[in-house]
């Protein structure tokens, strides 16, 4: 069990120390532990190209791209890897601020972008201790006083000799272990959350188009009917109601007040009074339908007058629709019969869209089929729920357990 350590003003220590470790760590420059690896791929031998991801890290350019995209007459001059060696690849990310530094965890040797910063270790130490080390934001400050000002925006710019005089604090390399397996038995419990979170993602997209296309069916109902989308629902232009939120649309989520969106965006009266009132439960036709299909209002509010509003004339299971009109089965096989134009041109032809024909269940059908699908939200919510709350304790732990 870890426990909570201090420092003084001169000994190095983390936040967080397993017992049996009381020493402090040690400061030292990289160039101690690491130099850089300029071997190149002169003769071309190696075709094993590296990608540096922020996301997955090391891995093989065909397991990133399905494809290989380097080919022998522009390899010449990357750089040769081999196990447990290092590459900073200096591009920013959202998930890598000051770019990726990976490990490099195949037996075969591989080749990566001259663009990239290669090193290897000259003194023993622990690769996996390091791997996490530089997953961690520990030398993140160093990076950003020490880096070349005047860079650009989406690459970090610092000279060799500055990035391997940075200092690190480093513990016993028995101590490195410890900490190694400690999180790796956390990375181990992430990825089996991770595989649990997408198996129940495939299994409701399976469910979904199954009994949405009619090729799963609950016993002792009856064959579906089918109706236009004019003749179930009605379309709503509800003006002059200004003094209701204003609400956004968020693909997956529904509507949403703007304000908590976006704080920057002011309103007048005469601009909100042109806008169209939403009920509860109606359906929302907006401008990026076309790729993941209608939202619905979580509550009464007016939306932007570009938006159309669909209205059920007849009792319905919102809830079963909803998952009717953000199916694949509805947008593949049905709305794209309606959609005109290319790329960023896209539209939705209104006339083609009210005529096409839509399943309309018993009532009682829908209720149950509605409450199926949301039986599997609720176990997918929990797991995505289980999944952040394992990444928290990662990110927290690392804060604590690095210097």
């Amino acid at each position: 069990m870890a426990k909570v350590s201090s420092s003084n003003g001169l000994e190095k220590r983390p936040k967080l120390r397993f017992p049996g470790f009381e020493e402090p760590w040690k400061t030292t420059l990289l160039s101690s532990l690491f130099s850089k690896n300029t071997k190149k791929n002169t003769d071309g031998q190696i075709t094993n190209v590296i990608c540096n991801s922020a996301k997955k890290g090391l891995i093989p350019q065909r397991d990133y791209f399905d494809k290989d995209i380097a080919n022998s007459d522009n390899t010449n001059g990357y750089y040769i890897i081999e196990e447990n060696d290092f590459v900073y690849n200096p591009r920013k990310s959202a998930e890598a601020p000051y770019g990726p530094i990976s490990s490099y965890k195949y037996a075969e040797a591989g080749i990566v972008s001259p663009l990239y910063l290669c090193f290897r270790a000259t003194q023993k130490i622990n690769p996996t201790f390091f791997e996490w080390y530089f997953r961690s934001s520990a030398w993140h400050r160093y990076i950003y006083m020490s880096g070349d000002s005047g860079a650009r925006h989406d690459r970090v710019s610092i000279k060799d000799d500055t990035f391997f005089a940075m200092p690190v604090n480093i513990p016993s390399t028995y101590e490195q272990a410890y900490i190694a397996s400690f999180l790796e038995k956390i990375e181990q419990k992430i990825e089996k959350q991770r595989a649990l979170v997408e198996a129940l993602k495939k299994y409701k997209r399976g469910a979904v188009d199954g009994l949405l296309a009619q090729k799963l069916r609950f016993c002792s109902y009856k064959k579906w009917g089918e109706m236009k989308i004019s003749d179930l629902f009605s379309p709503i232009s509800d003006k002059g109601y200004g003094d209701l939120t204003v609400l956004t649309i968020v693909q997956g989520i529904g509507t949403l007040p703007r304000d908590s969106v976006d704080r920057r965006i002011s309103y007048d009266k005469a601009s909100t009074n042109t806008y169209k009132r939403v009920e509860k439960d109606d359906f929302i036709l907006h401008l990026r339908s076309f790729e993941g299909g209608l939202e619905l209002a979580n509550s009464e509010g007016i939306v932007s007058p570009a938006y159309t509003i669909l209205r059920a004339n007849k009792v319905i299971s919102p809830s079963f629709y909803y998952a009717y009109f953000r199916s694949y089965w509805f947008i593949s096989n049905k709305l794209r019969i309606a959609v005109e134009g290319i790329r960023d041109g896209k539209s939705i032809n209104m006339d083609t869209f009210w005529n096409i024909t839509i399943p309309y269940p018993s009532l009682d059908e829908q209720y149950q089929i509605a409450e199926y699908l949301r039986s599997i939200d609720m176990r997918l919510s929990n797991a995505e729920q289980a999944l952040e709350s394992f990444l928290r304790l990662r990110s927290g732990l690392m804060q604590q357990l690095f210097i």
